[in-house]
């Protein structure tokens, strides 16, 4: 059950990190005025530095280091950042106390009103998010598109109507901490092994991702991919009516590919939705996050009219195989968001053109061997930077390619690649790894690789 906004006004509620998310959580709180401590285990963290992020008008007690007793006896609420793993120790004492933990996907959910379309997944959940949003603004006048796509859920739950659309994009971290968040449609796109530095086992970070659809009910709808052997067992438990897509095979019920149609299959009638041949994006992986889409759309109530209209319109998202520049007959793409191998492997595949390809970065305990496998004769040569640059190219050796070259950095990579690569050659970003140590985030890698790209654009000219 939901609480009113009015419920937190006066409540002692502890925001654990002071990230974007515990900014985004500060100033919602703050609006349904809620007393807030903002807390950081991070010791070299100055007081003056944090009070310089919280929003405008946001005044609160800041707490850094080691997390007092008296102020965990004293709260009546605590939320969690995503990025705060929930096995460490303030984070066990707050929930030894029998305190309420949610994260900000579920202080959003409890704070906002209208209907939820929720998506987790390890990949594919931006591009499809992206798509879906587009969709519901064709449909109503009241969207919001939220979650890792850019825009905090956070800040846009007090805009939100009876009447509005909600578009999530949801996480396996944020997924942690919800209790009652629970969409009217959800879709777990695929899983696949993704941080395990985190989650530990295969089998909890599975767990997780179910976690979107466990507030369902029948009257509820759930997206799954057919091709994901875990996500056909859990359809048969799944407290929501699951509906399945696949690119591979014709279904009984639900949404496929058959030739180059996208087709939708109900009890009632089946409906093409669109030729691939009409869509701006390319490779069968995109081809899934279209189905996806149109599902979660079509169960929502979208006509089919609206469906197929945006999604012939829709364009790549950037970083997900991003066409950046042609220099020389040779196609420049960007996939900075390939930050594990299975996403990295989506890149490979929608790659036309024999390709050098630039990967590695920060090290979150993958493994790679199916990621080169699946280099299936495209890689001419692989260019590895980062962290795991001499795990990367001592598992290629032992899977028997050998082009492998290790470069200082993004910068460089760019250079040795323009150097090797031939006229009708392509140059792909797709790292099969996180980017933290070497940048902030994915879009700030990619953003790196467009600039090196088109400076040398600029040098050939």
């Amino acid at each position: 059950m939901k609480l009113q906004r009015e419920n937190l006004k006066g409540k002692n509620v502890l925001v654990f990190g002071s990230g974007i998310s515990g900014m985004g959580a500060v100033k919602l709180l703050a609006e349904v005025e809620a007393q807030i401590l903002l807390y950081d285990g991070n010791e070299k963290l100055k007081e003056e530095e944090v009070r310089r992020k919280l929003p405008e008008g946001c005044d609160c007690q800041i707490i850094l280091g080691e997390l007092p007793d008296n102020v965990i006896e004293s709260l009546e609420l605590a939320v969690m950042s995503p990025g705060v793993p929930q096995d460490i120790s303030p984070v066990e004492r707050i929930r030894a106390k029998g305190i309420t933990i949610w994260g900000e996907v579920e202080l959003a959910y409890q704070m906002g009103k209208g209907r939820v379309l929720a998506i987790t997944g390890t990949n594919g959940k931006t591009t499809t998010t992206a798509l879906l949003g587009e969709i519901m603004k064709a449909y109503s006048d009241s969207v919001f598109v939220v979650g890792n796509i850019g825009n905090a859920y956070t800040g846009a739950a007090l805009s939100t109507k009876d009447d509005s659309y909600v578009v999530a994009e949801i996480s396996s971290f944020q997924l942690e901490t919800i209790e009652s968040f629970a969409p009217e449609v959800s879709a777990i796109l695929n899983i696949t092994e993704d941080h395990l530095n985190r989650h530990h086992t295969m089998e909890e970070y599975i767990r997780v991702k179910e976690l979107i659809a466990v507030n369902q009910t029948k009257e509820n709808y759930c997206i799954l991919n057919y091709e994901d052997k875990e996500l056909r067992e859990f359809a048969e438990r799944c407290p929501a009516t699951p509906v399945f897509f696949s690119s591979k095979r014709r279904l009984p019920q639900g949404i496929f590919l058959e030739g180059d149609r996208i087709i939708m299959k109900t009890e009632d009638e089946e409906t093409e939705i669109v030729k691939t041949g009409d869509l701006y994006l390319l490779g069968k992986h995109n081809y899934e996050n279209v189905m996806a889409a149109a599902a979660m759309a079509w169960y929502a109530g979208v006509p089919v009219e609206i469906i197929r209209r945006t999604v012939m319109a829709f364009k790549a998202v950037p970083h997900r195989i991003e066409f950046v520049e042609e220099i020389d007959g040779v196609a420049y793409y960007n996939d900075s968001k390939g930050t594990n191998p299975d996403a990295a492997i989506k890149g490979i595949q929608a790659m036309e053109r024999p390709t050098l390809l630039i990967g590695g970065g920060y090290d979150k305990e993958s493994s790679y061997e199916e990621w080169i496998n699946a280099f299936d004769g495209k890689v001419k040569y692989l260019v590895l930077i980062g962290q795991t640059r001499e795990k990367i190219q001592k598992a290629a050796h032992e899977c028997g390619f050998y082009n492998t070259i290790l470069a200082d950095d993004l910068e460089e990579a760019v250079k040795i690649c323009a150097q090797k690569a031939q006229k009708g050659d392509a140059v792909l970003l797709s790292p099969a790894c996180a980017s933290w140590g070497q940048f902030d985030n994915y879009e700030q890698r990619g953003d790196k690789f467009k600039e090196y790209v088109r400076r040398m654009m600029k040098e050939e000219n």
